[in-house]
């Protein structure tokens, strides 16, 4: 398989639209002769479309230097993640690895063909002076048919790909082209395609802010789920917050869905943010010891520390991302997404206006206040530490009702979500520290069991405990900033 980044941007074209000359943009110094080819694509989906509805677009090619299989995730216009898989002549259904990669967006349902494109294009290569291809722009003449509606358009489109190209070369190049009378577009070939059947698919916006933060997090939480999969730090990070807001907005807005069934589905997501844990706190852990050690004179790093570390973690790692596939292929996740769409997609239990909501956000604040109130007024202890790591949970969740209403507040709410996750982070670094000591203290047993020096983990243990000190102290200052009035005044209204 390989996996790569695409950076383009599509742009719409009449029968009469030349394409410009684009030297001088961003670099560029010349264009290639054309070269034409033919490509036909299947692209595959469920009957429901939850394929495209979440972004992605999975196809069959032929045609072109990168045949075979392709999935496709993110935006159209954006960077989006393409994983590349070949294909043999009589190769009519995905291969399983590919099916693990989509499991999340298709709910696990088998998936069939949906629609055909084929295209007629023509590509150059854009250079700079010393001969490196910058980007592609293709000319393309599409012809798109949904397989199950029979509907068929036609249209003229333009392709813009980085290859060693930055973003001003594609602000330069944009300019030139609509100059030259092309418009940006902001779908895919295949939503297009498709157009008719999405329209009918896709649920409308709901009303409410809860419902519309709470389906987004869903859909962060499935574009994520390919590179959560294969281990990617920023997907795994990014997946497990989904996972943390969708928790934390199912309790704090209680009432605005089906009891039972929301409680249910809070218990299923703590059960997958647990198997999305370990992997992201291995990754965490690994990269700050690394750095610690990095960090100290060479003279006082006396034994195999880095060795050890890197070894320790290399092994958790691995561990923990086994058990995480096997959490993402299961039927227990499937019918967790199923279950999530089908509370958020359904109408709400009960009337839910701005006032409702304010009340609910006043709460979750209030809640987290109050548990740091009470760590703060205990002695530093192991329990005390439990408790300021309680009021950090509590103010996670606070920050996410407040994102709530953030689209309606606009600057204000920011603004307390700024100073919330200032306070946050504090109390985070703290934690972090008190639990980096005990993996230190381990970490120094077993380094004296196998007969090595131990001084260098002691040091780090210090040098951690003095930054627990530091932020304990700089706590207070920050919750006092996030206290203000001007800060927090309009969280009555």
């Amino acid at each position: 398989m390989a996996t790569v980044v695409e950076r383009e941007r599509k742009y719409s074209a009449d029968e009469g639209f030349r394409l410009p000359d684009l030297t001088g943009c961003g670099g560029v110094a010349t264009m290639s002769d054309a070269t034409a080819f033919d490509l036909d694509a299947v692209y595959l989906d469920t009957p429901d479309l939850r394929l495209a509805r979440s972004g992605f677009a999975l196809r069959r090619r032929t045609g072109g230097h990168d045949a075979g299989w392709h999935l496709k995730v993110g935006a159209a216009g954006g960077a989006r993640t393409e994983y590349q898989f070949p294909a043999a002549a009589d190769d009519l259904d995905p291969p399983a690895e590919l099916v693990g990669l989509f499991r999340a967006a298709s709910r696990g349902q088998a998936v069939q063909p949906a629609a055909r494109i084929t295209t007629h294009r023509v590509e150059r290569r854009l250079l700079d002076a010393a001969g490196r291809v910058l980007a592609e722009v293709a000319e393309d003449t599409v012809d798109g048919r949904d397989l199950a509606t029979g509907e068929r358009q036609a249209w003229r489109e333009i392709e813009v790909e980085l290859v060693d190209g930055d973003d001003r070369l594609l602000d330069a190049v944009q300019s030139r082209l609509r100059e030259a009378g092309a418009r940006p577009v902001p779908v895919s070939k295949s939503h297009r395609a498709l157009a008719g059947r999405l329209a009918a698919a896709t649920d409308a916006d709901p009303a409410d802010p809860v419902a519309r933060y709470a389906l987004t997090q869903r859909d962060v939480l499935i574009a994520n789920h390919p590179g959560a999969r294969h281990g990617d730090e920023d997907a795994v990070h990014d997946m497990r917050v989904a996972v943390r807001r969708l928790r934390a907005t199912l309790r704090a807005f209680r009432g605005r869905w089906d009891r039972p069934r929301s409680e249910a589905l809070r218990a299923e997501l703590r059960w997958l943010g647990g198997q999305l844990g370990p992997v992201r706190d291995a990754q965490v852990m690994a990269a700050r010891l690394t750095d610690a050690v990095r960090a100290e004179p060479a003279d006082l790093v006396l034994g195999p520390v880095a060795a050890r570390i890197s070894e320790r973690f290399a092994a958790d790692l691995a561990t923990a991302l086994d058990e995480l596939v096997r959490t993402l292929d299961s039927d227990r996740y499937t019918e967790l997404l199923v279950g999530l769409d089908r509370l958020l997609e359904a109408p709400p239990a009960r009337a839910v206006d701005a006032r409702w909501v304010a009340r609910r956000v006043r709460r979750a604040v209030t809640r987290a206040d109050d548990r740091l109130d009470r760590a703060l007024d205990g002695q530093r202890t192991q329990e005390a530490d439990v408790a300021l790591h309680e009021a950090r949970k509590a103010y996670k969740a606070a920050r996410y009702a407040v994102e709530v209403r953030e689209p309606d507040a606009g600057r204000r709410a920011a603004a307390l979500v700024e100073r919330l996750k200032d306070l946050q982070d504090l109390l985070g670094t703290h934690h972090d520290s008190v639990v980096t000591r005990e993996v230190l203290r381990r970490q120094a047993l077993r380094a004296y069991a196998d007969g090595e020096n131990t001084f260098t983990y002691g040091l780090l243990h210090a040098r951690q405990a003095t930054a627990a000190d530091r932020d304990l102290r700089a706590i207070p200052a920050a919750r006092d900033r996030a206290r203000r009035r001007k800060v927090r005044r309009w969280l009555k209204k």
